[in-house]
């Protein structure tokens, strides 16, 4: 098929010589810079002519390894109204991250963050039988979160393009299959748009569900902290599993005492105030490592049928003195609910809880209060192991516990991830210690079992007539953050290095110099390769200086450059070069079509 070469007399484009002065990473300062996108407001770009033949590159190989699994391609409105957001409580759970705005006659609308209600409620309009399934739908589209501080150019935006994808299954079984699927297609997505990816095991978070990866791009430009252990597996910190220690034996632990410790309200004064009043007897110092502090926090949980409003319930955490608290991480243990820190109120309101001094003996199982409304569940951390004998607190002003030996002396309603992960813990999957990367979320897959399907009333009849609630999967792609990925990671300091996969054009031909024959050598050439179905970006300006058409070449970033130019054209040449300026060739002008045609197809 011929191709119609992109001219830069005629293209709609202008290069800029600086960066943005707004511009935080090397992807937003290069696609501004070379012109393949412009910017609107924050976190809201316009695409050029170049940067949507890269876009459409993207999604053709995106496109043809979903099609290739057996998905259907459909399109949502990206404007939708409000209440199957509110069947499934997200109007509320996206709080401020929610673009929601009304109509002339005041009905609420969203601009769309992503779109399970809208695909479940399609299913459930036109199937209604096991016989229907397995079926997955999915789509290409733009969405819409109202980040407080979008950076990173198309990494964090407003706006941005993802493709979304859902299955329906009669059964797990089939839930776990399309998940496989979906996961493996994206393997092959990533490895074609020559994007390195770790694969990370995370938790679903506002998505619900169960099984869930995020599929990362290392970057040190992440807002993702990953933890990779030696065997390769990874996961993200949230999602992150502390092994659980042996339990100690206690029989030969002196009984828990209560001792004075004045003006010890935090764990750096409590360790100073135990090795001036309580030395121990064998010479050693105490640390914070000896310490449990308590952290009392509040849970609020989402509404639910039996609580229209949502509630808050007060909880208190136990974890080692020496390790800082985990929000994200704790909070990931009580999702979809939100936690804070509990208020001066909330404390008020519990006379039993002397601030500085919470200890267990007021908490979960050992409260004995049981007229009491105000029972606080008790959680530890799991690095704290059974047998453990720790100092904390008395509940009383100015007087910790000694001894305080977990299973002894108190108990737990349940073990939680509470405690900040640090360098050389121990991999969940025992294969030695934990290093952190940085990464960038670029695709993520959820098995998201019955949420959706439960809530909004996805059923379809079984095999014996019995209606049924239907298995749901979810998987997405950030399809414009992935091209922003694939620049940070493809160009160097004279900017893009597009690979093959995704490149505007094949190759960028330059014509130099004042004379006619440079530029009737290259037009020759751009004909052979219009002819062949190369695409091509022809610098055919006039009056342009051979300087500025190399530095707009290389801006670019088109895999191969072809140059004919006075030296050239002397000897009846046309020079051929990688875009790093490796490789470079001089071949007769008649035969530089076929060895550009050669050197594509080794490109990698």
């Amino acid at each position: 098929m011929r191709t119609k070469a992109m001219r830069m007399s005629t293209l709609f484009l202008r290069t800029l010589r600086e960066d943005p002065a707004d511009a935080d990473v090397d992807s937003a300062k290069l696609l501004q810079r070379a012109g393949y996108v412009r910017k609107v407001a924050p976190g809201i770009f316009t695409w050029l002519p170049l940067g949507l033949k890269v876009l459409d590159k993207v999604q053709a190989v995106v496109r043809e390894e979903i099609n290739g699994i057996g998905a259907q391609e459909v399109h949502f409105p990206a404007l939708l109204p409000r209440e199957p957001y509110e069947a499934t409580h997200r109007w509320e759970e996206y709080g401020e991250n929610l673009f929601r705005l009304q109509d002339r006659h005041g009905a609420d609308y969203l601009l769309a963050p992503t779109h399970e209600e809208m695909f479940t409620l399609l299913v459930k309009d036109m199937y209604s039988s096991y016989k229907d399934l397995p079926v997955v739908l999915y789509q290409i589209q733009t969405k819409y979160r109202d980040e407080f501080r979008p950076r990173a150019g198309l990494i964090r935006g407003r706006e941005f393009i993802m493709k979304d994808a859902y299955s329906f299954t009669v059964d797990k079984e089939g839930l776990q299959k399309a998940y496989q699927d979906e996961r493996s297609a994206y393997e092959r997505i990533f490895k074609r748009l020559g994007v390195n990816y770790v694969i990370v095991h995370a938790v679903s978070g506002p998505m619900g569900g169960s099984e869930s990866e995020e599929f990362l791009a290392p970057l040190p430009i992440g807002e993702d902290t990953f933890a990779l252990a030696p065997s390769g597996k990874a996961w993200n910190v949230e999602a992150l599993t502390t092994p659980r220690p042996d339990p100690i034996d206690y029989t030969a632990t002196p009984a828990m005492q209560e001792l004075d410790t004045p003006d010890s309200t935090t764990i750096d004064t409590l360790v100073e105030r135990f090795n001036q009043l309580h030395p121990r007897e064998d010479g050693r110092d105490w640390t914070a490592a000896d310490t449990l502090k308590n952290l009392v926090v509040a849970v609020k949980r989402p509404a639910d049928d039996d609580h229209p409003e949502g509630w808050r319930e007060l909880v208190a955490v136990g974890l080692p003195g020496d390790r800082q608290v985990d929000m994200k991480r704790l909070e990931a243990q009580f999702a979809p609910a939100e936690i804070e820190e509990a208020s001066e109120a909330d404390l008020a309101a519990h006379p039993e809880l002397v601030k500085g001094y919470i200890g267990p003996r007021v908490l979960g199982p050992q409260r004995s209060d049981t007229e009491s409304a105000a029972h606080i569940r008790y959680f530890l951390d799991a690095h704290v192991a059974p047998g453990s004998a720790w100092v904390t607190g008395a509940d009383a002003e100015g007087v910790h516990l000694a001894n305080a030996v977990y299973g002894r002396d108190f108990q737990a309603d349940g073990v939680v991830e509470a405690a900040e992960v640090r360098h050389g813990d121990m991999s969940p999957d025992g294969s030695g210690p934990l290093s952190f990367e940085r990464g960038v979320e670029i695709g993520q897959v959820f098995q998201l079992g019955l949420k959706y399907s439960d809530a909004l009333g996805l059923k379809v009849l079984d095999h014996n007539g019995k209606a049924v609630p239907v298995w749901m999967g979810c998987y997405g792609i950030g399809i414009s953050r992935v091209l922003a990925c694939i620049a940070e990671m493809h160009h160097d300091d004279k900017g893009l290095a597009w690979p093959k996969a995704v490149a505007p054009a094949m190759v960028h031909v330059v014509a130099t110099g004042k004379k006619q024959e440079a530029f009737d050598a290259a037009e020759k050439l751009v004909a052979d390769l219009e002819d062949r179905g190369v695409e091509v970006i022809y610098d055919d300006r006039p009056k342009v200086s051979p300087g500025v058409k190399f530095k707009d070449a290389e801006l670019i970033g088109v895999p191969l450059v072809a140059i004919a130019g006075r030296d050239t054209i002397a000897n009846g040449t046309i020079e051929i070069r990688n875009r790093d300026g490796s490789d470079v060739q001089a071949v007769p002008a008649d035969q530089a079509d076929q060895v550009i045609v050669d050197r594509i197809g080794a490109l990698q």
